[in-house]
């Protein structure tokens, strides 16, 4: 049993007298201490995975398997702690407090952790041990998702999800994401799972899973990723 396994996962909506599949049947696993890619347009049903993945969000149908648990079976209060205990997450918008300082945004991830890190030496680890006292509107957008990615990591999160991580950043502040969630990977041990519309990240994960129409239509292992510094978009 892998990781991660997702099997004939459906989830759909209704508007009006329509229902709206938003994943479709989706079958596809992830090993632990993975870098995933889940690639697609817009609309593809990326975001509802994610949710789904985090137990933000529950599916209508199938088995959503994660470290032998079904969490698609779990009730509010065990989507809680899962939440709680396993996951962090990283958004496109940052979600930082606006009137708490990077160590203070840092902190308050992790007072519901059990097992914490340091907020400092996560901080320290990311490149902004520097900039631990100032507030959000002092830093740049790479410097905010940096303090995102430090509040995620200090939760020590058995698995990471990233819902479009670089959509919001230049080129090259892009890359030096990416190579923080590599390290994320490799100094952290988490499990780590990229949704994005980019096809040009898909080179350097370890499992590329590529979906449309709310279906996944294929999923490929690289052997070899590439490196972060190899990529252009």
């Amino acid at each position: 049993m892998s990781y991660i396994d997702v099997i004939n996962e459906s989830k759909f909506f209704t508007s009006g007298e329509s229902k709206v599949m938003a994943n479709d049947q989706m079958t596809f696993n992830i090993e632990k201490g993975e870098f995933a890619v889940i690639v697609g347009p817009s609309g593809a049903g990326k975001t509802t995975v994610l949710n789904i993945l985090g137990g933000m969000d529950s599916a209508d149908e199938g088995k959503v398997i994660i470290d032998g648990k079904n969490i698609a079976e779990f009730d509010t209060k065990q989507l809680t702690q899962y939440r709680r205990d396993d996951v962090g997450f990283i958004f496109q918008s940052y979600n930082l407090i606006p009137n708490l300082t990077a160590k203070e945004n840092v902190d308050f991830a992790a007072e519901i952790s059990p097992d914490a890190l340091d907020s400092e030496k996560v901080l320290e680890d990311v490149g902004l041990g520097h900039r631990k006292d100032n507030f959000p509107a002092q830093l740049s957008g790479g410097e905010q998702q940096r303090v995102a990615i430090a509040r995620a990591l200090a939760k020590k999160p058995k698995l990471l999800l990233c819902d479009e991580p670089t959509g919001a950043l230049d080129f090259e502040t892009g890359k030096k994401v990416l190579e923080l969630l590599q390290f994320s990977k490799e100094q952290y041990g988490a499990t780590v799972v990229v949704i994005t519309h980019n096809q040009a990240i898909a080179p350097i994960a370890d499992r590329v899973i590529e979906i449309a129409d709310a279906k996944v239509r294929n999923m490929t292992i690289n052997e070899s990723p590439a490196s972060v510094d190899s990529i252009e978009w």
